[in-house]
């Protein structure tokens, strides 16, 4: 099979093409054997509990590719208090999600969103990491010895 004619390419960033995305590297992720069980484990096992969590995260890259606000979660909070998430995860999902790009997507817009997926690993993995050592209280956007205001 050539690689044009493995998966459908997508020419822009839409919400069709997002869900195509997050379905595609879900997929993946749920079979990798160093995702698979974190996921699993945050997500949970069934399929309703894996819909919500898709639909979640597509309208959260629908939000910060697109905009419009669909996505009202806390993503921070969410990976900071997985137990046992290391950069050693980070760096396999951005490989997943890097692959899965390259799939779907046409070079620059591939880059565009691997990008922003850099990013949003390293902010997670900072926060992560002044959790564990103490700083981050209730992940309100506040340091947690400045009850003053946002860091």
């Amino acid at each position: 099979m050539s690689s044009s004619a493995r998966k459908i390419r997508f020419t822009r960033l839409d919400p069709e093409s997002l869900a195509a995305l997050v379905g595609a590297f879900y997929a993946a992720a749920r079979r990798d054997a160093l995702l698979g069980p974190v996921f699993t484990a945050a997500v949970g096992g069934s399929d309703a509990e894996w819909q919500e969590h898709l639909d979640r995260v597509h309208a959260f890259w629908c939000s910060v590719t697109l905009g419009g606000g669909r996505y009202q979660g806390r993503p921070m909070q969410a990976h900071v208090f997985l137990p046992g998430l290391e950069s050693v995860h980070f760096r396999r999902w951005l490989e997943l999600f890097a692959s899965t790009c390259n799939e779907l997507y046409p070079p620059h817009i591939a880059d565009e969103l691997m990008e922003k997926a850099r990013r949003m690993a390293n902010a997670f993995q900072a926060g992560i990491a002044l959790s564990r050592a103490g700083g981050i209280g209730g992940l309100d956007g506040r340091v947690a010895d400045d009850p003053g205001g946002p860091a």
